[in-house]
């Protein structure tokens, strides 16, 4: 059983960096639990801890202490930038130490399956001394999803569709690195498109339109003869009659929909 520790940075009374009416703690946050919701759902063979699952102050010797002592295998630390940059960027440790090799491996795996999920521009793989890199027992990652301080980061950010794009990069990552398998059952997936636009925000704006009558829904990056496509997914399901339900229900509310067959 490999057992994965998720870091949800700051929290409490430390509300990392904000800008644009956004506050980190609460970003990362969300995307842990939806992390933690995408793990569990849909692959086995692994257990899960968060460092905090609400709005709690923790200090970091905290955090790395609860990882160390669990008998993590793995823990990603999940942090939004600041300082005037855009995209996204991971970190390891930048000692040297045994399995720095092997980190990297896996970080590397993370990092890409992030990158690809979103669309963020590639920063690049990193390596700083930071404390839950360096006082980590186990193999680590931090992540940096986005500049809070960048108005078309912070765009994204304020997505709750987008956050769980974040979120199924870092599973998608998670599931590679670590040889989780996808539960029994889960094969093949029947999804409802309601809608497929060459730009990102065309595809937010009908997520927002979706959730104003009451459907929920993420954004799927999707490349076709070169040309990359954000697929708005208004629900995933095993039984194509479930999704045809779906179909109906948004053709009378006004959208129209296909389905495309999913296997993870």
């Amino acid at each position: 059983m490999t057992k994965i520790f998720i870091d949800p940075g700051h929290g409490g009374t430390d509300p990392g960096a904000q800008a644009n009416g956004l506050r980190e703690k609460d970003l990362t946050l969300s995307i842990a639990l939806k992390l933690r919701n995408i793990l569990n759902n849909e692959y086995e063979g692994h257990s899960l801890l968060l460092s905090r699952t609400t709005d709690k102050t923790l200090q970091l010797g905290e955090r790395t202490t609860m990882a160390n002592n669990w008998g993590a295998n793995y823990l990603v630390s999940i942090h939004i930038n600041a300082g005037g940059g855009t995209g996204f960027e991971s970190y390891i440790y930048n000692g040297s130490y045994a399995g720095k090799a092997e980190t990297n491996r896996l970080r590397g795996l993370v990092h890409d399956a992030i990158v690809s999920e979103t669309g963020f521009q590639n920063r690049g793989k990193k390596e700083a001394n930071f404390h839950m890199l360096r006082e980590s027992n186990m193999h680590s990652v931090l992540t940096e999803n986005g500049f809070i301080d960048h108005s078309a980061d912070a765009s994204k950010l304020k997505s709750d569709a987008f956050l769980t794009s974040i979120a199924r990069g870092h599973a998608k990552g998670l599931a590679r690195a670590l040889g989780l398998k996808q539960k029994s059952g889960s094969g093949t997936y029947y999804r409802v498109v309601t809608g497929s636009f060459v730009t990102r925000q065309n595809a937010d704006i009908q997520v927002n339109a979706l959730k104003a009558k009451g459907f929920e829904s993420f954004i799927e990056i999707y490349q076709q003869s070169g040309t990359t496509y954000y697929r708005v997914i208004t629900g995933s399901y095993q039984s194509r009659a479930n999704a045809e339900q779906q179909v109906t229900r948004l053709k009378n509310a006004g959208f129209e929909s296909f389905i495309v067959t999913y296997t993870p």
